[in-house]
């Protein structure tokens, strides 16, 4: 059976007296008495069952026990350290708290990013991604999802408008068409098609808009995310149903194509959102009008 985690302050009393190898020292560090670190570091030692310590006349010293401890304790009091300090601390009043939808994280937002960074070098962004929103956690100061724009209890402002497109990578449309006479609406049922579970426009919603019937969508590589979904449809894998927000630099890295002149218009878009009842802070304001003004270059 594992050992239940010791108290904290015992593990801090036990480091900082590594630290000095004197418990006067170390209880003068972080306000205690000398007899109270002493009590702390017993009680550690109890509960471990190891003496971490020599008891010298002038000093301490640590046993090979606690030469082995004392580096996973200290790692571990200064990762917590400097997350309480990265998370909590008034110097981070000017980080914005944003969770983002991590298509449109990746393949729209993190390239215009470093735009954002130079007119704007003091204000620190925290970004948590998703596939599928979930509830909104009450750190978050804005929050960019997909969908149709209603969500009770938000305010939604839009920030795509996209077509349905098909894509391909060159060396698959060019395979294809050694097969085909042409690459037509039609015989996008002869290739492999990678649909993306979850979205209402998703191929089934593509044949359905052009009247096509028998799309044999079952044989499908069914994916919960368009991140593979692109990523397979440029490494030559199959045609994908991007959205063109999405593609726009793919297209540009000659990594994905459009074999197809035909699109359709989306109803679903990206959204930046934020409580209806909640202040928004001045620098998460600050990226909210950085983005909208992005949205329309």
């Amino acid at each position: 059976m594992s050992k239940r985690l010791p108290p904290l302050n015992w593990l801090r009393a036990f480091e900082v007296s590594a630290k000095y190898l004197n418990f006067t020292q170390a209880a003068n560090e972080i306000n205690l008495t000398q007899s109270a670190i002493s009590q702390q570091v017993k009680g550690l030692e109890a509960q471990l069952g190891v003496l971490l310590f020599k008891r010298l006349p002038r000093g301490l010293e640590l046993t090979d026990a606690g030469k082995s401890y004392i580096p996973v304790v200290h790692e571990a009091i200064e990762r917590l350290i400097i997350a309480t300090d990265e998370l909590f601390t008034k110097n981070n009043q000017n980080t914005v708290s944003i969770r983002a939808s991590l298509v449109f994280l990746t393949h729209w937002l993190a390239p215009r990013l470093v735009d954002f960074y130079q007119q704007h070098p003091n204000v620190k962004l925290r970004f948590s991604s998703y596939i599928w929103h979930e509830v909104t956690t009450p750190d978050t100061d804005l929050e960019i999802r997909h969908g149709l724009g209603k969500w009770s209890g938000y305010c939604a402002e839009r920030l795509s408008w996209d077509q349905l497109v098909p894509v391909c990578s060159p060396e698959y449309y060019a395979a294809f068409s050694q097969r085909c006479s042409s690459f037509t609406v039609t015989s996008l049922l002869q290739c492999q098609l990678i649909n993306v579970i979850g979205y209402n426009e998703g191929w089934g919603h593509w044949f359905n808009q052009l009247a096509i019937k028998n799309s044999h969508l079952e044989q499908c590589l069914q994916l919960d995310s368009l991140i593979p979904a692109l990523e397979l449809a440029a490494q030559g894998q199959g045609v994908a149903l991007g959205r063109s927000c999405l593609i726009e630099q793919l297209v540009k890295d000659n990594r994905l194509m459009t074999p197809l002149a035909e699109t359709i218009a989306t109803e679903e878009a990206f959204y930046l959102i934020a409580q209806e009842n909640k202040r928004t802070p001045t620098h998460a304001t600050i990226f909210r009008t950085w983005l909208l003004d992005q949205v329309q270059l």
